[in-house]
Parts: structure tokens; C-alpha cells; sequence
């Protein structure tokens, strides 16, 4: 698989919000405001990127040469966690007010599985390093497109007129619905250039 047709599937065709559920947690809890999910976006974009760089190493260079194999979700799960503490000091540092909107969220992206899920399929898939590292790249820009179009869509629900018993989280998961059908209609868009 190409580095396009990585990007593309990473994005679109097997986005992990609507195509393997990962990450649902923070996507339907960030996705209030615009800006609050891009923030979202941004910093998961980062943790995935390079924990699928360090992951690759550790896998590599430690986890497979001392033959220590099943530590890999621990020592995943260690890398994960030193990167957003990273990136919450430095929100809290630069932005203090979206570190106050993400909340509880920030610090819970050491346990989104979306984050995880990425580092443990790219050793599993076997790709290189830098296939390793576009593949969290895509695959959190996917992430990042779907918490970004949710918010878009939940900030013009304000002025609707939803039914009373629909309102909420219910009207939420529908829409995630709608969008996952939505997103499974680029998988016969892309067909060809896959099949490459």
C-alpha cells in the first residue's frame, strides 16, 4: 500500500471513529463547540503521530530483542501516557482557556483506545517506521475530521427543534450513525486506488 492510499484509508476509508469504533468516548464528549474539538483534534493528532513513532522503536529495539513481547500493552499503555502529559502542560501553558474546555478529556487520551488501538495495528500490520508514522498521522487526521464535523453538526442542533425524548445523547448517537454511513460510501469511491 502506497503512502496515499495509506493516508486516504487512514482518513476516510477506515476512519476509527465510524469504521472501528475507537475513541467514540472522547469524540462524543469533546464535540460540543467547534473549538473545543479542534483543540481535541490537534492534540490527539500529536499523541498518535508520535506514539506511533516511539511505540515503533520500543517494539523494535527493546520489546523484540529481549524477547519481552507480552509487555507490549503496558509498555504501550507507559509511552502513551508520558506524551500526554507533554501535551497537557503545554495546552496549559499556551492556552489555558482550552485546557479549562477539555477538561477531563485531555488527560483521558492516555486511555483513548483510538491511541493505543493505532500503535499495537501498525505492529501488527509489521509497516517500517515511516510507514508506521504516516499510518498514526492518517488515522488521527481521520479522527480529527470526524470530532471536527460532529461539533459542526451539534453546534447547529442549538437551534433546532429536536423532540424531547431524542435531545441529548440520543440525537448524538444517530448522527454518529448517519456520518458512519456516510463514511462507509468512501469505500467504493476509493476502490481502485486501493486495489494499487
Amino acid at each position: 500500500m502506497g503512502i496515499v492510499s495509506l493516508l486516504i484509508s487512514g482518513i476516510l476509508i477506515n476512519n476509527y471513529i465510524f469504521v472501528k469504533f475507537l475513541g467514540i468516548c472522547s469524540f462524543l464528549g469533546c464535540s460540543d463547540q467547534v473549538d473545543t474539538a479542534v483543540g481535541m483534534g490537534i492534540a490527539v493528532t500529536f499523541v498518535m503521530t508520535a506514539a506511533s513513532a516511539v511505540t515503533w522503536l520500543v517494539q523494535h529495539y527493546i520489546l523484540n530483542v529481549f524477547n519481552i513481547g507480552y509487555m507490549q500493552t503496558v509498555t504501550f499503555i507507559l509511552v502513551i501516557a508520558a506524551l500526554v502529559q507533554f501535551v497537557e502542560m503545554v495546552i496549559k501553558k499556551v492556552s489555558p482557556t482550552l485546557y479549562r474546555a477539555l477538561g477531563v478529556y485531555l488527560p483521558l487520551i492516555t486511555t483513548n483506545c483510538a491511541v493505543l488501538g493505532c500503535a499495537v495495528l501498525n505492529v501488527q500490520q509489521d509497516y517500517n517506521f515511516f510507514y508506521a508514522m504516516v499510518s498514526g498521522f492518517a488515522y488521527a487526521l481521520g479522527y480529527f475530521l470526524a470530532i471536527t464535523l460532529m461539533a459542526g453538526v451539534r453546534e447547529k442542533l442549538i437551534f433546532s427543534s429536536i423532540p424531547e425524548s431524542l435531545q441529548g445523547f440520543p440525537i448524538s448517537l444517530i448522527i454518529t450513525g448517519l456520518m458512519a454511513i456516510s463514511f462507509y460510501g468512501f469505500q467504493g469511491l476509493f476502490q481502485d486506488l486501493l486495489t494499487l
